[in-house]
């Protein structure tokens, strides 16, 4: 039992995080498969270029909310089954690798983004908000949603470190699922990046041929 529990939770996160919202919104919504214009990125981002907001909006909040329910849960149920912060790092970093790699969507997902902001925000609640001040104050002087998404992953970890000192116990297993998310993410946006440094990055609000 004391392998099983964990092993099930995890297991549950990631067939979570499998979930392409951008591609069932877009579907439920009528509109194109994010996977065949702009960027071709399954996210709210390329949702966004298909001229519809709320689509956008809806496929965010479910892609936050995908990483955000299973270490929610862990964290506020999972003492009285005996699942400690080893189980919530294995939940958050599942849920976000099942984003990455959907087993629903033949492995080819999007780059995380919204999901990881969704597990900070299920570590705790400032931790989430420390995280999307970055981006946003990023994101508006810069408009570069890449940009702002790789900086906010980058400051996670050292954010996680720091609130030990006001809000919360840290956890090993735990920074080390954030410090693993922040890598994938920014693996999974070295496209983002050459083209950030050849200047040719797309601005929020521009449509990518």
């Amino acid at each position: 039992m004391e392998l099983v529990t964990p092993f099930l939770a995890t297991v549950a996160a990631y067939l979570i995080g499998s979930l392409s919202f951008a591609v069932i919104v877009s579907k439920l919504m009528g509109l194109n498969d994010p996977r065949t214009y702009g960027s071709k990125n399954p996210g709210a981002t390329n949702v966004l270029r298909s001229g519809s907001k709320p689509a956008a909006i809806i496929t965010l909040a479910l892609d936050a909310l995908k990483g955000f329910v299973p270490v929610f849960v862990v964290q506020q149920f999972g003492g009285a089954l005996g699942l400690g912060s080893g189980t919530v790092a294995l939940v958050a970093l599942a849920a976000f690798v099942g984003h990455l790699y959907p087993v629903f969507f033949k492995f080819k997902g999007g780059k995380g983004v919204a999901t990881a902001v969704g597990v900070v925000f299920g570590v705790h609640w400032v931790l989430g908000l420390a995280c999307l001040a970055s981006f946003a104050i990023l994101l508006y002087f810069f408009r570069y949603v890449s940009l702002a998404s790789i900086a906010a992953a980058a400051f996670a970890p050292f954010y996680y470190l720091f609130g030990d000192r006001i809000q919360w116990y840290t956890s090993k297993p735990v920074l080390l699922a954030i410090f693993v998310m922040a890598l994938l993410l920014v693996i999974r946006h070295r496209e983002n990046i050459n083209r950030l440094l050849a200047g040719t990055e797309s601005r929020l609000g521009q449509k990518k041929t």
